[in-house]
């Protein structure tokens, strides 16, 4: 902790000339690391340094002579393995997850320069997502590795309990308050040898595990991989749509409020549409429209779910770059900014950031920034004043 105060304070003094944010259009935040051996070879990039992992902010804006400059750069410690980020839903604060040390940091957005904490999570072996309470006030932070749930007071950031489940591989994970219930989805083992195929049901009050939801058809061990879930906005009954990595389609579990339980069925087949490992998905339009990327080749999918929220319609499937992961998208429903790689596999890491006209469907610019310097971003999120929580 005393080196990342430290490399604050150089980056604190290093962009103490950036203008105020509010004269750049548009910036994302991106942690990186760096890109392996094999790949800065590929790319002719030679005499790179010792592992680097940090945090950067770019204008990511194509229509600005700013397009791809970096901002601000806040170096992590280089064994972190920072994963992923998540802003409360009031977008006060940033957590970051991290898939080589049992600790979440967090960090106020309205203060500047921004100053991580280290949270402990000594029980959780690879951290993933962090989701909020339709109410703010309580966060959930996946464990891969461990079977478990952390809880968060999202106010204090006080750890207020665990949920074991033992036996899983928790990723994804929604909050479903108004029908007291919690799904989270078993994916996959850090070593991606041992994919599961289940949705767990929890009781959210109680965090008493219920059950298991089966995303596949296909006999067990189907090895499906459920990653992703996340519930249609308005929905009631409750939709939720999930993405199955190793299955290359989209499921839905709707609540049955006769049965007090869930029926599950694929939505849709991405494998036709050459959409190999689904990744995130993100709603927009109250709704209506549903955005997913695959990884493998790297496609941004964008369906239309104003008929039947629960049998979307394909509208396009957008090239973007191999490794097709996180999607920044502004308020203004402009553009989607899609970040490719993914977990640094082979394939699966370009390192560009697309920029998606979602007016047009098309890919109007690509962001080699970091792509250029031999780091992939490993997740995207606009800053506040542009970012659209798009579901999340």
């Amino acid at each position: 902790m005393k080196r990342m105060l430290t490399c604050l304070a150089v980056a604190s003094i290093a962009v103490a000339a950036v203008p105020d944010f509010a004269k750049s259009e548009i910036l994302a935040m991106m942690n990186y690391e760096s890109k392996p051996a094999d790949s800065l070879k590929a790319l002719k990039l030679t005499g790179a340094a010792e592992r680097r992992e940090g945090i950067a902010i770019i204008d990511v804006d194509p229509n600005t002579p700013a397009f791809g400059k970096i901002l601000m750069d806040i170096p992590l410690p280089p064994d972190l393995v920072a994963h992923h980020i998540f802003y409360d839903r009031e977008m006060k604060k940033a957590y970051i997850t991290a898939l080589g040390k049992p600790e979440l940091h967090v960090f106020n957005l309205n203060n500047f320069p921004y100053r991580l904490k280290r949270i402990a999570v000594p029980k959780c072996v690879m951290g993933e997502d962090v989701v909020f309470s339709e109410d703010n006030r309580t966060w959930y932070l996946t464990c891969m590795n461990s079977g478990n749930v952390y809880v968060g007071e999202t106010a204090t950031d006080k750890i207020t309990g665990i949920i074991d489940i033992p036996g899983t591989n928790p990723h994804g994970l929604v909050v479903l308050s108004d029908i007291d219930r919690l799904l989270v989805t078993s994916t996959i083992t850090g070593d991606l040898k041992t994919p599961r195929e289940d949705l767990v049901v929890i009781e959210a009050s109680t965090h008493k595990v219920l059950g298991t939801l089966k995303m596949s058809n296909k006999e067990s061990p189907s090895g499906v991989a459920p990653v992703e879930v996340l519930r249609v906005p308005g929905s009631d009954p409750a939709i939720v749509y999930t993405t199955n990595m190793f299955g290359a389609a989209l499921w839905t579990a709707i609540w049955n409020p006769g049965t007090n339980g869930f029926e599950v069925a694929q939505a849709f087949d991405l494998a036709p549409v050459n959409g190999g490992v689904p990744l995130e998905i993100y709603f927009v339009d109250n709704g209506k429209t549903m955005y997913v990327t695959t990884a493998n080749p790297g496609l941004f999918h964008v369906f239309d779910l104003s008929e039947n929220p629960a049998k979307p319609k394909l509208i396009k499937s957008i090239s973007t770059g191999q490794g097709a992961h996180h999607v920044g998208l502004t308020r203004d429903g402009r553009y989607g900014f899609v970040q490719n790689s993914f977990l640094n596999l082979p394939g699966m890491r370009d390192g560009s950031v697309s920029v998606v006209d979602l007016k047009t469907l098309k890919v109007v610019a690509s962001m080699d920034t970091l792509k250029n310097m031999g780091l992939n971003p490993n997740c995207i999120v606009l800053l506040p004043q542009w970012n659209d929580l798009a579901g999340h």
